[in-house]
């Protein structure tokens, strides 16, 4: 059931994983969720028992954001949230991507939230009130080894989320939010077959989240926006401690390695009970 004042709120990848448990918990939460991903048939499924309103989308299509968002924005109560949840994920050391994987995860993560963030600014801007929530990753707030084109894409993404708060605000325009929201490690499809990739350790490190519980954060975010919340909060102060020390986080690398492969095997054990646990 929607919530009149509400508003539309589109959530970009979200077909399944915590694109699909965002878009849930705000339905819960009284919005009205137009649901998109570039598997339009999937979007279209997940999207059912939410009201039914999804569309495809390819977040690297800018004229394609512009279009769902001005959909939205028509809709009673008019676009007050849009959130861009879609990303991809490799790992791996840096120099095992070519060229073409580098620009897809650059487009995808980084390049395709500009385009959601630039479509949902021009209809809030107009009506002078919305939030934009980018789903960045604590990999944004660090450089991860093992997934340093993604962290990379992901750095950026904070950097533009920031910068265009602070143009807003330069502006005047004082009813437009963006906020950043940075968990860790989330137990979805985009980890499922990383449990013996030594390129993921370092999404392992921490204690892996459920998308639910993101998502209930992220509702909470929308409520209440703030430039940037990790998830836990003391995952984000210990990686922005050893980001202001790169010997320390260097130093540490070995640390890092081996919690994440203890990581992989508490997550292993917990998905494959008849396993004793992956050798890396």
């Amino acid at each position: 059931m929607t919530t009149p004042g509400r508003g539309a709120a589109v959530v970009t990848g979200a077909a399944g994983g915590l694109g699909r448990a965002i878009a849930a918990a705000l339905h819960a939460d009284g919005w009205r969720v137009l649901l998109t991903d570039v598997d339009a048939e999937a979007v279209a499924t997940a999207a059912a028992p939410l009201g039914g309103w999804s569309r495809p989308l390819d977040v690297r299509d800018e004229a394609a954001c512009a279009t769902v968002a001005a959909e939205a924005a028509g809709t009673p109560g008019g676009l007050t949230l849009w959130v861009n949840n879609a990303g991809i994920l490799a790992t791996g050391p840096s120099w095992t991507h070519d060229a073409r994987a580098r620009r897809r995860l650059v487009e995808v993560n980084a390049l395709g939230a500009m385009n959601g963030t630039h479509a949902a600014l021009t209809e809030m801007r107009a009506q002078g009130h919305g939030h934009v929530l980018n789903v960045v990753s604590l990999a944004g707030l660090i450089a991860a080894p093992g997934e340093t084109v993604y962290a990379a894409s992901k750095h950026a993404l904070l950097a533009f989320s920031l910068g265009t708060l602070a143009d807003l605000r330069m502006a005047g325009v004082r009813g437009v939010h963006v906020s950043c929201l940075c968990p860790d490690g989330i137990w979805t499809p985009m980890l499922h077959d990383k449990l013996d990739d030594p390129g993921a350790l370092a999404s392992f490190t921490g204690s892996l989240l459920t998308p639910e519980r993101v998502a209930a954060r992220a509702v909470r975010l929308a409520r209440r926006p703030r430039p940037v919340v990790s998830l836990p909060r003391w995952r984000g102060a210990q990686v922005r401690l050893l980001d202001a020390f790169p010997r320390l986080a260097l130093a540490l690398t070995p640390v890092v390695r081996a919690a994440g492969r203890a990581g992989q095997r508490r997550q292993a054990r917990r998905v494959r009970p008849e396993a004793s646990g992956p050798r890396l």
